[in-house]
């Protein structure tokens, strides 16, 4: 992390995409972002990809925390990955997953880009430390 993104506080999306209409764990790794300093968005329920990707790019997150549960994440995650990568923000953002995702889709997902994938359990404090440690430095 450089000296100035040191003193720029983390700008973190967290997003529902699809028809999951589970938000309690994408309002809890939310506030848990904002314990964290970092400056948070949630995106709020059933948002196309679409949706998501223009979020990241006009809010110029470094983090996108995507929540799912719906079983959708194979369809879904790929078409955010593109967008970003059509406005060139891919390589800028620091793609996260959470939800129940089987484990041999995790291996898929992480193979289009995703940083890395969080389930059920996973302590906060691992997650946050992810972010400080892989946050995307800015130009």
């Amino acid at each position: 992390m450089s000296a100035e993104q040191q003193e720029r506080a983390v700008r973190c999306l967290v997003a529902k995409v699809g028809l999951d209409g589970h938000d309690r764990g994408a309002h809890v790794i939310a506030r848990a972002f904002r314990d964290a300093g970092f400056e948070v968005v949630y995106s709020g329920l059933h948002r196309a990809p679409e949706d998501i990707v223009q979020a990241a790019v006009q809010e110029d997150v470094d983090v996108l925390g995507i929540s799912i549960l719906s079983g959708a994440h194979n369809t879904l995650i790929p078409k955010v990955i593109e967008g970003l990568k059509e406005y060139d923000a891919f390589d800028d953002t620091l793609v996260l997953v959470g939800g129940i995702i089987p484990d041999e889709d995790e291996d898929e997902l992480k193979h289009l880009g995703v940083a890395e994938v969080f389930g059920p359990g996973t302590p906060m404090e691992e997650t946050v430390e992810f972010i400080r440690n892989n946050v995307p430095e800015r130009a």
